[in-house]
C-alpha cells in the first residue's frame, strides 16, 4: 500500500526459476529509455533504447467505474452522472475519515460509521484507495470496464461450466471450511492477488493496492502487481514463433498461465494459455483451453490503455472483454509482504482445532 499520501485524500468503494530471476534482474538494470520529441496534438510515445514504446514505471488501474454495466445504463456517463458518482463518493469518504474520539468504545463492526467490511474488522476509509474518478477511455467516461459484448455484461456460463461449479461445490461441502489450509481462498493463503489484480486479465480490486510496476528490455516485460507482490515475467517473441515458443509445456499450469508477448504497431500484445485450474476468475475456474489476450498501448504521457479478451468456449457462451485505463502513479511502491503478516491463517486453523477439542463444530 502506498503510504505517501494526504490523510483525507478522497477514495471510493465501489514457479519463477533462476532464468526468470535473471531475466527480471536484466530488465531492471536497463539504461534509461530514449525519449522521442512530441508536439501538442501529435503525441508520440517515448521509446526504449530498443525502439519499442516505453511502458516502464508505476501505474494504477484504480477506478470508480464498475466491472459490469448496471442494468439500464448506457455505455457512456453524462457529466451529471460523473459528478454524482465522484462527488457522492467524496462526501462518503469525508464522513468515514473524519476524526473520531480516541476514548470511544470498541467499534461494533459494520454498524459503526467508519467500519466498511463486516462485524469483525474495522477498516477506516483512510486505509483504502480504490479510486477517485471514473474510467476515461477515448475521452469517454465509461459506465463499465466490460465493453464487449455491447451491453457491458459478462456472457452467460455454459451448461458445462455450471455443472463443474456444482460438482466443485458438492465436493467442498464434504469438508468444514477450516479443516485444512488448502480449503482457504488462494488470496488468504498469500498465493495470488485478491480479486484479479495480477490477472490475466489485470483488473482493479476496488479495495486497495491497485498499482503496478512495469520494467522491460528487448526480450522481456516484467509486470509486478502490488497486491500480494505478484510478478509476471513475459518473454517477447516474434509473433510467427508463438506456437513454438511457449515457456512451459501444456501440462504445466502456472498461477498466471504461460504468457508470450509481441509488438504490433506500437502495442504490446500478450497471449496467455495454460492457466492454473484452481485460479478462478470471479469465482469461475478456467478450462484447459482458456486463452486471454491483453493489449498495452501508451495513449498519452500519463496513460496506458489496457485491453483484454477472454476466449473460453467451455466456460462462456461467447468471447468477451473490456478496456481499463492505467494511469501513471507518481508514488513509491512498497513490498506487500503478505506471508509475513498472515496471522489470520494460523489463527483461524488454531481456533477450529480448539473448537474440535472442546466438542464444538467450527
Amino acid at each position: 500500500m502506498n503510504v505517501d499520501r494526504p490523510a483525507a485524500r478522497p477514495f471510493t468503494y465501489v514457479a519463477i526459476g533462476v532464468l526468470g530471476l535473471a531475466a527480471a534482474a536484466a530488465v531492471l538494470l536497463q539504461p534509461d529509455a530514449a525519449r522521442t520529441q512530441t508536439t501538442a496534438g501529435d503525441w508520440e510515445p517515448p521509446l526504449t533504447a530498443h525502439g519499442h514504446p516505453d511502458l516502464q514505471g508505476n501505474w494504477t488501474n484504480q477506478t470508480l467505474t464498475p466491472f459490469e454495466r448496471p442494468e439500464g445504463q448506457g455505455p457512456v456517463l453524462s457529466p451529471d452522472e460523473v459528478a454524482a458518482v465522484e462527488g457522492g463518493q467524496a462526501q462518503t469518504v469525508a464522513e468515514r475519515t473524519a476524526p473520531v474520539d480516541p476514548d470511544r468504545p470498541l467499534p461494533p463492526g459494520g454498524e459503526h460509521r467508519v467500519c466498511i467490511d463486516g462485524a469483525t474488522t474495522c477498516y477506516d476509509e483512510f486505509y483504502r484507495e480504490p479510486g477517485e474518478r471514473v474510467a476515461i477511455v477515448n475521452g469517454e467516461p465509461r459506465s463499465s470496464l466490460v465493453t464487449d459484448p455491447p451491453d457491458g455484461r459478462v456472457p452467460d456460463l455454459t451448461p458445462e461450466a455450471r455443472r463443474r461449479l456444482e460438482a466443485a461445490a458438492e465436493f467442498r461441502g464434504r469438508f468444514g471450511q477450516y479443516d485444512h489450509p488448502e480449503l482457504r481462498p488462494l488470496a488468504e493463503r498469500c498465493i495470488v492477488s485478491f480479486g484479479s489484480s495480477a490477472g490475466p486479465p489485470m483488473l482493479p480490486n476496488y479495495w486497495y493496492n491497485n498499482s503496478y510496476t512495469i520494467a522491460q528490455n528487448e526480450d522481456f516485460i516484467v509486470i509486478m502487481a502490488e497486491m500480494v507482490h505478484d510478478a509476471r515475467i513475459i518473454p517477447i517473441r516474434d509473433p510467427r514463433e508463438q506456437l513454438e515458443s511457449r515457456p512451459e509445456p501444456e501440462h504445466v499450469t502456472p498461477w498466471f498461465g504461460s504468457s508470450v508477448g509481441w509488438w504490433e504497431d506500437g502495442t504490446l500484445v500478450v497471449e496467455t494459455t495454460n492457466l492454473n485450474p484452481e485460479h478462478a476468475f470471479r469465482g469461475v475456474p478456467p478450462s484447459k483451453d482458456r486463452k486471454v489476450v491483453e493489449r498495452f498501448t501508451r495513449v498519452d504521457e500519463e496513460t496506458v490503455l489496457y485491453e483484454f479478451t477472454i476466449d473460453d468456449p467451455a466456460v462462456y457462451t461467447s468471447p468477451w472483454g473490456g478496456q481499463v485505463p492505467f494511469k501513471r502513479f507518481d508514488h513509491l511502491l512498497y513490498e506487500y509482504a503478505c506471508h509475513e503478516g498472515n496471522y489470520a491463517m494460523f489463527n483461524v486453523l488454531s481456533g477450529a482445532r480448539y473448537q474440535e477439542r472442546m466438542g464444538g463444530n467450527p
